[in-house]
Formats: C-alpha cells, sequence, structure tokens
C-alpha cells in the first residue's frame, strides 16, 4: 500500500501553482500524506470535505488514506478505529458521486482490509461483497486500470481458497498495465494511483 503514497506524492509536485483555496488544501494534504504524516493529512481532508460539499474526492482521500494506514501491520491496534473513519468517509462520498467505480474500489479495499484483519471472522462475509463490487465496476470502466488491478489482485490472493485459475488472473493483471499508461485523470486531484503496485504485483505473480 506504500506504493498509493509514492505515486501521490509524485504529482504533488505538479499542483504548487493551484490557486483556489481547495486546490492549495488538497496539494498540501496530499502532500503530507507524501512525507508519511497520514493523520495530518485524513485531518486536513476531513476539514477540505467539510467545506466542499458536493465533492466526492476530499471524502475519497480521507478513505484511501485510513485504509491504507489500515493495512499496515504497524498499525494493528489501531486498524478499527481507522476503517470506521474510512468507511464514514466513504459512505459520504458515494452519496455524493453514485455508481462511480473509483468509490466501489475504495469500497472493496475497505472490505478487503477487514478480510485481512480477521480471515476467519470477516472472509466469507466480506469476500462476496468484494467480488461484486469489482464485477459491478468493471461492467461501469472495463479500462480503469483501478479496476482492473484491484479486481485480479483480490481474486489471486483468494485463488488458494476459491480454486481460480492463476494463470488467467496474471493474464487479467498483465492487462492492467496498459491501461495505466493511457489513463487520463479528469483533474489533478482525481485517483490516478496503482501503477507501480500493479507492476510489482505482476512480478510475484504465479
Amino acid at each position: 500500500m506504500t506504493k498509493i503514497i509514492t505515486t501521490i506524492a509524485f504529482f504533488v509536485c505538479s499542483l504548487l501553482s493551484a490557486q483556489t483555496q481547495y486546490e492549495q488544501g488538497m496539494a498540501k494534504s496530499l502532500g503530507l500524506w507524501g512525507e508519511g504524516k497520514a493523520q495530518e493529512a485524513s485531518d486536513l481532508m476531513e476539514r477540505i470535505a467539510a467545506a466542499e460539499k458536493n465533492n466526492w474526492l476530499p471524502n475519497y482521500y480521507v478513505a484511501l488514506i485510513n485504509t491504507t494506514e489500515a493495512f499496515n501491520p504497524a498499525n494493528k491496534a489501531k486498524v478499527a478505529a481507522l476503517l470506521e473513519k474510512a468507511q464514514n468517509a466513504q459512505d459520504a462520498a458515494s452519496m455524493i458521486s453514485l455508481n462511480n467505480p473509483e468509490l466501489m474500489v475504495m469500497q472493496a479495499m475497505i472490505y478487503t482490509a477487514l478480510i485481512v484483519q480477521d480471515p476467519m471472522v470477516n472472509g466469507m462475509k466480506y469476500s462476496p461483497k468484494v467480488t461484486e463490487l469489482y464485477t459491478k465496476a468493471k461492467i461501469i470502466a472495463p479500462e480503469n486500470p483501478r479496476v482492473v488491478y484491484c479486481k485480479a489482485e483480490f481474486e489471486i490472493n483468494s485463488a488458494p481458497w476459491t480454486g481460480a485459475d492463476v494463470k488467467k488472473l496474471c493474464q487479467d493483471l498483465q492487462s492492467a498495465i496498459p491501461l495505466f499508461e493511457k489513463f487520463q485523470p479528469e483533474s489533478p486531484f482525481h485517483p490516478k494511483w496503482g501503477s507501480d503496485r500493479a507492476k510489482e504485483a505482476l512480478k510475484n505473480c504465479k
């Protein structure tokens, strides 16, 4: 998950000329996250979300930041609180932007973090929901690289239990790489992360 932070930090440099208060706040928050200051970044995004009531992006990043932190083993004691904050932000973003594939990926990531936290209890409960979300997202946005990559990665990690053909799933993962290369976000703040993670996952795909 740290690859997300690296990607975010990379394009923050291009936002230094932002003029509006919203753009300045978004750039500052993403910059803080890139510096490893997740709590400060999340707090600032929450303030931006409170001001930008019709914009799903600030809440999306609150969810993304806190979910990313939940995957960090160092935050094991904080996972429940991190995912609660992530889910609250996710719910708020989803109310603003319906049928948004990026938010479907985000929800699937939250569920995946819950599965990782307690596989025996949460595996059967959330795995079908994750699969349903990725299937729906791929129907809506078949060329969204995060949809293709995250769906394949989840299915690869689930293969020991589902018996899925990993060779086929690795091909699915491979297909995400060129999608990242041609993907154009709607704005400098729209999701763009995932390329480095996908390439790393592909190297380990067996």
